[in-house]
């Protein structure tokens, strides 16, 4: 059954994509007897770095936060005559410069730990085809995993379509995991009939 389910899939992605090579009769021949590592780019350290980095940047902009609520003062205005540009320690910009700050450490903390959450190392299509394992870089490089079903995995482009990351759709799971092209392929056939296949989810 997981086999015919494969082939449905292979002929869906062939009618999304007319220039894709069918390799029906290869399945047939092997029906993937054994777990196959399809594909494989692993950074620990470099995703260590970028969990220091966001943990530095989120402290700074904490802290220059901390700071201008705290040591800007609200100058009141004796004289008009005398008083030039903006008060900056009014209660208006004192507050607006606090949030500016928190918003600014929230979002780069935000975007590197979900950059790290969806990048993906490792890819293992199971024996018999029907489950593929996603290993992903996890924040500071401790790497997570799940295994799902592959007919709830959709590639939503060819390997040879885009530049730098290919898409990858999970159903049930928001956003795209990401595979860098700089990763090894070690089996660009059954790839792209597997994984890298597209899907209706």
């Amino acid at each position: 059954m997981g086999l015919l389910r494969l082939l449905g899939d292979v002929r869906a992605w062939s009618i999304r994509r007319p220039h894709a090579v069918l390799l029906s009769r290869y399945f047939q021949a092997d029906p993937v007897p054994r777990d196959v590592l399809l594909f494989q780019h692993r950074r620990p350290r470099f995703f260590r770095l970028l969990g220091v980095f966001c943990v530095a940047q989120a402290g700074f902009w904490a802290y220059l936060a901390h700071f201008g609520y705290t040591s800007l003062r609200d100058i009141k205005e004796s004289d008009p005559g005398e008083m030039k540009g903006r008060n900056m320690g009014s209660p208006l910009w004192r507050t607006s410069f606090t949030v500016s700050c928190l918003s600014v450490g929230s979002l780069i903390m935000a975007a590197g730990l979900l950059f790290s959450r969806r990048s993906v190392s490792a890819v293992t299509l199971h024996a018999g085809g029907d489950a593929v394992t996603i290993v992903t870089a996890g924040v500071f490089g401790l790497g997570s995993s799940f295994t799902i079903p592959l007919r709830h995995v959709s590639c939503m482009a060819h390997r040879s379509e885009v530049p730098a990351m290919l898409p990858l759709k999970v159903k049930g799971r928001p956003l795209y995991y990401l595979l860098d092209k700089q990763g090894q392929v070690s089996n660009a056939k059954m790839f792209d009939l597997t994984v890298g296949a597209y899907r209706t989810l």
